[in-house]
């Protein structure tokens, strides 16, 4: 086996890398010049690096040789302009599976990293499954929405879509604020703290990716990824404070001052030209009443890959932080 990894330097990247490597799997990693190695650069000597880019898949036919599955990892979780998510994310894919396709003839499978955002919103009585009609809240969920719609249309070889959770873990910095708050010993909780929520580990998420490559199935799949607990965002901030040893006091908020926050950072973005996460109708995405996944596919197709609490994990990621020196 030779695995094709997009997006090793990022956050999920680099762990699934860190998987791929524990079994000493062959790897080529696809990363652009300007791309920070700071979290891989201990396998850097061990794998293939081609530098380029999937906005220029016709160069990179060269990497494909001997490659036999490939992982796509590779997009934008904000740009400038809604247009920037959907050329990262849809255009992207469509490059690297028109690559695939050139090469189906030894190319075995495809797995595509996408997001529980591309699908539907869900509560604990009624999880988003992956056979429901999408309705994506953000240019996000549908940029990426739109990248799994190339998958499913255009991908020759077996394929396997998998859409995490919210996922935290050590190297993240989206869970990065909660955290700071937390060590301060206090946490804003929005909408009374009732958001319902399934989460993932990033090492759980990249277990789930190495048992995509290995298993058996044919076809083309769509498969949440996440733990089996729910918790409500208020459960989430105290357990945040619990890790960073605090008992956290809770600062409620209205969902109007979210509202206030994507506004300001939309516009503080667009004057600054630096891109944030709280833009292009976030906001709707994040004020939803839950999100939370179905997983019975997953355990049926990939096996209890999402073990971890999510005590454990805020508990291993609070250390990471603190030893990086993030706190």
């Amino acid at each position: 086996m030779k695995v094709l990894l997009t997006g090793a330097n990022g956050f999920v990247g680099s762990h699934i890398l860190d998987r791929l490597r524990q079994d000493g799997m062959a790897v080529v990693l696809l990363l652009r010049p300007s791309s920070d190695t700071r979290f891989i650069v201990s396998h850097l000597d061990a794998v293939e690096v081609v530098r380029g880019d999937l906005a220029n898949p016709g160069a990179l036919a060269p990497v494909m040789a001997g490659v036999t599955h490939v992982i796509h990892c590779a997009g934008a979780t904000k740009a400038l302009h809604e247009e920037g998510l959907f050329a990262a994310n849809r255009d992207g894919t469509t490059g690297l599976i028109h690559l695939v396709n050139e090469h189906a003839d030894h190319i075995e499978r495809v797995v595509h990293i996408s997001s529980l955002a591309a699908g539907r919103s869900g509560r604990a009585e009624q999880p988003a499954h992956e056979d429901d009609s999408p309705e994506p809240l953000s240019a996000y969920g549908e940029s990426k929405r739109a990248a799994e719609e190339v998958v499913c249309r255009h991908c020759r070889v077996d394929h396997m879509i998998l859409r995490p959770a919210a996922v935290y873990g050590p190297r993240d910095r989206e869970f990065l604020p909660l955290f700071a708050a937390a060590a301060k010993g206090w946490a804003p909780v929005f909408g009374g703290g009732r958001q319902e929520l399934s989460l993932v580990f990033a090492p759980d998420l990249a277990a789930a990716v190495h048992a995509a490559l290995t298993r058996s199935f044919s076809g083309g799949w769509i498969v949440n990824a996440a733990a089996a607990e729910v918790v409500t965002s208020r459960q989430l901030v105290l357990e945040v404070g619990k890790a960073a040893g605090r008992r956290g006091r809770l600062l409620p908020m209205p969902w109007a001052a979210l509202r206030l926050v994507c506004g300001i950072q939309a516009g503080w973005a667009r004057l600054v030209r630096r891109p944030t996460v709280l833009a292009h109708r976030k906001y709707r995405e994040l004020s939803a009443p839950g999100w939370v996944a179905d997983t019975t596919r997953l355990r049926s197709l990939l096996g209890d890959v999402c073990p971890t609490r999510l005590a454990d994990g805020l508990e291993r990621t609070w250390q990471w932080y603190r030893e990086a020196g993030w706190l």
